[in-house]
């Protein structure tokens, strides 16, 4: 367990479980705008009508495009959020998502590198870099509940209600996995 700095937050970092012990995973629906909450191909819990990106799911995200990322993720912290209620953090962008920027050219070998690194050194992903950061599943906080369920509003994150998160909250963990589709 330690604490990390990275950029305006502090985090409290524990070593990420093993998948092997995660039996529990979350898959995200982004046509569906639908949360599982999942244990192997069974359905224990779901969330309608949730949030995504305002400008829809992509495998291409990079930062400032409003898209939520595709992919296999982790949660890989937790904060008590004031804008958001209670934000889960994925571990974006994570190897697989550097790889795939990497060749298609749409970051260089240096900015790989430094998210390699990042990774390696710290087991979390960097916030910073073209690709973005700061992507995880949110509520909305004191946000309008009316705009929640009428629109796509994240910059690239998944939101539930907060409602929503309080249910979901027995179910997350550090390392827990989360594939957004």
């Amino acid at each position: 367990m330690r604490w990390i700095l990275t950029g305006l937050f502090l985090l409290l970092v524990f070593p990420l479980p093993s998948r092997a012990a995660q039996d529990v995973w979350i898959l995200i629906d982004t046509s569906e705008h639908r949360l599982s909450v999942m244990r192997k191909d069974k359905v224990l819990l779901t969330f309608d009508n949730v949030a995504i990106g305002r400008y829809g799911a992509s495998r291409s995200r990079m930062r400032g495009d409003n898209q939520t990322p595709l992919g296999s993720f982790q949660i890989s912290w937790v904060k008590q959020h004031d804008r958001f209620y209670r934000f889960y953090g994925i571990n974006y962008p994570n190897r697989e998502v550097a790889d795939l920027a990497l060749s298609e050219g749409r970051i260089s070998r240096q900015v790989w590198e430094n998210i390699m690194n990042a990774i390696e050194s710290t087991g979390l992903s960097p916030q910073d870099t073209s690709l973005g950061g700061y992507i995880g599943i949110h509520g909305i906080g004191k946000g309008d509940q009316a705009v929640h369920s009428r629109f796509n509003w994240t910059n690239g994150c998944v939101a539930l209600t907060n409602v929503q998160i309080d249910q979901l909250n027995p179910w997350v963990k550090l390392g827990t996995r989360v594939v957004i589709r």
